[in-house]
C-alpha cells in the first residue's frame, strides 16, 4: 500500500530539544547502545535476506526510546525488580539491560543455541527469566492484560518494584488493552503499571490517520482517572528525563501512568511488508549524532568508528551463528506446560 502524506502529528510533549541536560558519560552510553542496537537490527535483516532467517520483525528508528527504558529499568528477578511484557520491537532494550547481540541472531537462525526459545520461536521473541523479562508473544498486544497479573503481586509485595508493558499503536485496538487500562485504575486497587505505547502511526500497512478518533492514544487513559503523557520518542534525551519522571510516580504511588511515545518506522512492519527502508520518516539516531557533534561530545570520526566496529563484530557473530546446529527432533517436548514425550 502506497504510503499516505496526511498523517496527523500527535501533540507532542518535549523538552528544548537544543539542550542536553544530561552527563557526557551518559550521553555517550546511549549512543553506543542505540548504535550497537540499529546495526543489530540491520544484520538481522540481511540475515533473512540471505535465507538465514524465516521471518524478521524488529524496532530499527524506536532505539531512542527503547535504550532508555532499559537503562531506567530496575533490573533483577523476583517482584522486587521490575518486570517488562514486551513486544517484538524491544531489542535496543536488550541491549541497554546488558544482553549480547549474538542472542537475537541465534534466535534468527533458529539454532539451538537460542537462548530464549531453544530454536523454536521467531525472531524479537525476546524472555529472560532472571530479568523479569515475559516471553513475547506472537498474538498481537496480549501482553496488555497480562502484566496486570505481575503487578498485582508487586503492589501485595511492597517496596518499589514495578511492571512495564509495551505494545504499538494499532494493538491499541484490542480488547487485551482496553482490560489493562481498567483492570490497573480499579479505585483502591491501583496498580503500580507504567503502560506504554510506542507509536510509529502505522499498523502493518494501515495509517493511523483512518483509525484512531482520539487525538493522541495516552488520551484514552484519561477516562480511567490514571496519569498519562505523550511524548517525543525521537529523542533519547526527553525520553530518558520521560520516563524517569514516570517510573518515578509509578514506584512511589503505586497507582498505573499511561505513556504514549511517537517513534519512526525506518523499514517496513517486517519481512512480510519486505523489510525495506521507508522514506520520509525522522531517524532518531542521525538526529541525536548531529546535536552530539555539534555539542562536542562526540566527533563525526567516532562515531562512524563506533558504528564500523558493531558491523565488524556482527558480521563474525552472524558467521558463527550459521555454523551452529538447530534444535534437535527430541528436544521439542523442551519449555512447554505439556508432559514431556
Amino acid at each position: 500500500m502506497t504510503r499516505e502524506t496526511r498523517v496527523p502529528k500527535p501533540r507532542l510533549l518535549n523538552r528544548d530539544e537544543d539542550s542536553l541536560p544530561l552527563e557526557r558519560e551518559l550521553l555517550v552510553r546511549m549512543h553506543d547502545l542505540m548504535v550497537k542496537a540499529r546495526v543489530l537490527e540491520e544484520r538481522l535483516i540481511q540475515m533473512y535476506k540471505q535465507g538465514h532467517g524465516y521471518f524478521w520483525i524488529g524496532g530499527p528508528g524506536e532505539e531512542a526510546f527503547n535504550v532508555p527504558l532499559g537503562l531506567l529499568m530496575k533490573k533483577g528477578q523476583g517482584p522486587a525488580y521490575d518486570y517488562l511484557h514486551a513486544h517484538y520491537r524491544q531489542s535496543a532494550t536488550m541491549m541497554a539491560l546488558g544482553e549480547e547481540p549474538i542472542g537475537a541472531m541465534r534466535q534468527m537462525k533458529n539454532v539451538a543455541s537460542d537462548p530464549y526459545s531453544g530454536g523454536r520461536n521467531f525472531a524479537g521473541h525476546f524472555s529472560k527469566r532472571e530479568w523479569n523479562i515475559a516471553p513475547v508473544s506472537s498474538p498481537i498486544e496480549v501482553q496488555y492484560v497480562m502484566a496486570p497479573g505481575t503487578a498485582m503481586v508487586q503492589k501485595r509485595h511492597g517496596g518499589d518494584g514495578i511492571t512495564i508493558v509495551t505494545g504499538g499503536d494499532a494493538g491499541t485496538a484490542e480488547g487485551d488493552f482496553a482490560s489493562c487500562l481498567v483492570w490497573s485504575s480499579r479505585p483502591g486497587n491501583e496498580l503500580p503499571l507504567l503502560i506504554i505505547v510506542t507509536n510509529n502511526k502505522w499498523g502493518i500497512s494501515t495509517s493511523a490517520a483512518g483509525q484512531h478518533g482520539e487525538t493522541n492514544v495516552s488520551d484514552r487513559g484519561k477516562a480511567f482517572n490514571m496519569r498519562t503523557k505523550t511524548i517525543d520518542g525521537n529523542d533519547p534525551i526527553n525520553s530518558y528525563l520521560e520516563l524517569q519522571e514516570a517510573m518515578a510516580y509509578v514506584r512511589k504511588e503505586r497507582k498505573p501512568f499511561l505513556l504514549e511515545a511517537v517513534v519512526s518506522r525506518l523499514y517496513g512492519h517486517s519481512s512480510a511488508t519486505g523489510a525495506n527502508v521507508e522514506g520520509g520518516e525522522q531517524d532518531c539516531l542521525v538526529q541525536f549524532e548531529a546535536r552530539l557533534e555539534k555539542h562536542g561530545i562526540l566527533s563525526r570520526q567516532e562515531m562512524d568508528e563506533l558504528r564500523n566496529r558493531y558491523k565488524e563484530e556482527m558480521a563474525a557473530m552472524a558467521r558463527q551463528v550459521i555454523e551452529e546446529p538447530r534444535p534437535a527432533p527430541e528436544t521439542i517436548w523442551n519449555h512447554i506446560y505439556a508432559e514431556r514425550k
